[in-house]
């Protein structure tokens, strides 16, 4: 941990475990670390990064506002994978936000994720530890496949248990907006927040990761079907929550389930040379509403 709080302090790249999914870490103050994510990852600048800290009273210290909701979040959702999105202070530089003037802050549920933020004294600048557009890692063999020599440390904590990137939900303007859905649900944030809304058109810089039109992908052709729906010629696997599907990779009924287990069956499927991985569909709303999310995304043409 001492060796990898010293790589983040003068400006390297350490990969180490959140909740949610491994993150390639900088010092968020940094600039010039910031742009080495970015080129390790192959990231276009247009997409901002999210800086994780250790408690909300950290988390005051690079947002230039903050609302009494950000309280009420933070005391019921953090530690966890709920990103706030506030105006940003100075000190955070632009290459974090793509230029935005503001800032996705969160507190990650993870001792060594929190332990890593304690030891550097820095606020970490984390993306999802993988090339753009690519399966997310859980572990850090996913990391190591996927960044190779392109990350200074990576720190080893086994598989991520949430499975998928933080809810992210933007607390500027007089309105809150769901910028990208996850675990935390929206209907959780509403019994905070009252209504929520969705985000509009998409122009210039993200206000959120994640928001790609194609993201999450593996290399196979990932398509979505209808639970009656089977592919036709070529070599391929069917996954499926419902327990009596029949002919297919049967993943936990439950959303928290299906969500750990969805990276890395992925990673694993896409080892194996198929033609395709049909998946499908799961259910609307709830905590399903992030896995429907990432599906999609991963399933988009260019």
């Amino acid at each position: 941990m001492a060796r990898a709080a010293e790589i983040l302090r003068r400006g390297g790249l350490v990969a180490f475990p959140t909740e949610t999914v491994y993150g390639l870490g900088a010092d968020a103050t940094n600039a010039a670390a910031v742009r080495r994510i970015f080129e390790v990852k192959h990231r276009p600048a247009t997409s901002p990064l999210i800086v994780h800290v250790d408690s909300e009273e950290m988390a005051r210290e690079y947002a230039a506002e903050w609302p009494a909701c950000a309280s009420e979040l933070a005391e019921r959702f953090w530690p966890g994978p709920l990103t706030l999105v506030l105006p940003k202070k100075a000190i955070i530089p632009d290459e974090v936000t793509a230029g935005l003037g503001t800032v996705g802050l969160r507190v990650p549920a993870h001792p060594i994720a929190l332990e890593l933020i304690r030891t550097a004294g820095l606020p970490v600048a984390a993306p999802s530890a993988n090339r753009f557009m690519q399966l997310s890692p859980t572990t850090a063999a996913h990391v190591r496949d996927s960044l190779g020599d392109g990350v200074d440390l990576i720190l080893d904590g086994g598989s991520t248990p949430v499975g998928i990137e933080s809810t992210v939900l933007s607390l500027v303007g007089g309105r809150p907006v769901l910028l990208r859905p996850g675990m935390i649900s929206k209907e959780e944030l509403e019994e905070i927040l009252g209504d929520v809304a969705e985000p509009g058109p998409l122009s210039g810089a993200h206000p959120s990761p994640g928001m790609h039109h194609r993201h999450y992908s593996p290399r196979t052709k990932l398509i979505l079907i209808a639970p009656d729906e089977r592919p036709v010629g070529g070599r391929g696997v069917v996954v499926s929550h419902r327990p009596d599907a029949q002919d297919a990779l049967l993943m936990p009924a439950s959303p928290k389930g299906y969500a750990a287990a969805l990276y890395a069956t992925l990673h694993e499927l896409d080892g194996e040379g198929l033609d395709w991985i049909a998946v499908e569909r799961v259910p609307e709303g709830g905590a399903w509403a992030g896995i429907r999310d990432r599906l999609a995304r991963a399933a988009a043409r260019a």
